[in-house]
C-alpha cells in the first residue's frame, strides 16, 4: 500500500510562488508515475502534472504549463511541485498521487493522498 505526505501549502497573494512536496512510502519514483491533481470546492478533479516512472517524460496541464515545475528528488521517494506566478483559480487542495504511468485523466490514478490546501488572494 502507497503513503503520501503533502506538504507546503498555504495562503499566497496572486502571483507569489509556494512549493509543494509529496513524500511516497511503499515505492519509489522509479517504480510509479507520480502527479498532483487539484480539486476545488463544487468542481471536478483537474490534472496538474505527472512524472514517469524514472523520470523520463514530465506533462502538465495547459492551464500549469509555464508557471508549474514538477521534478523528482533525488532520493526517489520524493516528487516537489514549485508553483509561480500563482493565479486565484490555482486554489485547490492538491494531492500527490501515483499510477504504474501517467495517467489520461486524473480519475485514473490508482493512489492519492489526502492533499495540501493552497489559496491564492489577495
Amino acid at each position: 500500500q502507497l503513503q503520501f505526505v503533502e506538504s507546503g501549502g498555504g495562503l499566497v497573494h496572486p502571483g507569489g510562488s509556494l512549493r509543494l512536496s509529496c513524500v511516497v512510502s511503499g515505492t519509489t519514483t522509479d517504480f510509479h508515475a507520480i502527479g498532483w491533481f487539484r480539486q476545488a470546492p463544487g468542481k471536478e478533479r483537474e490534472g496538474v502534472s505527472c512524472i514517469s516512472a524514472g523520470g523520463g517524460n514530465t506533462n502538465y496541464a495547459d492551464s500549469v504549463k509555464g508557471r508549474f515545475t514538477l521534478s523528482r528528488g533525488s532520493d526517489k521517494n520524493t516528487v516537489y511541485l514549485q508553483m509561480d506566478r500563482l493565479k486565484p483559480e490555482d486554489t485547490a487542495v492538491y494531492h500527490c498521487a501515483a499510477r504504474w504511468g501517467c495517467p489520461h485523466n486524473p480519475y485514473e490514478y490508482d493512489y492519492w493522498g489526502q492533499g495540501t490546501q493552497v489559496t491564492v488572494s489577495s
